[in-house]
């Protein structure tokens, strides 16, 4: 059974910015492409970006130059450096394992003066 677990959220100003974190359980952790996606209110979930085994990474156009994702295998974790945030970013923030039905419980980005 694999687990994962997504925190770093909170409230932040227009420009500011966070770090996600995804804990995820489980032996193989290194093996899977990992992916953040964002739930805003009355909006379908969307994914924000991706890294694979190997490091190579994808992000959607709205956060490319201001969000970076990376992992640490050896912590079963994946982050998202969100920088430069803006309201439209505000949504709650879960972290999937590519195209499994594993998910986490969210996290909440609330981006607001």
């Amino acid at each position: 059974q694999v687990q994962l677990v997504e925190s770093g959220g909170g409230l932040v100003q227009p420009g500011g910015s966070l770090r996600l974190s995804c804990a995820g359980s489980g032996s193989f952790f290194s093996i899977f492409t990992m992916d953040w996606y964002r739930q805003a209110p009355g909006k379908q979930r969307e994914l924000v970006a991706r890294i694979d085994s190997g490091g190579s990474t994808n992000y959607v156009d709205s956060v490319k130059g201001r969000f970076t994702i990376s992992r640490d295998n050896g912590k079963n974790t994946v982050y998202l450096q969100m920088n430069s945030l803006k309201p439209e970013d505000t949504a709650v923030y879960y972290c999937n394992i590519k195209g499994s039905s594993y998910w986490g419980q969210g996290t909440q980005v609330t981006v607001s003066s």
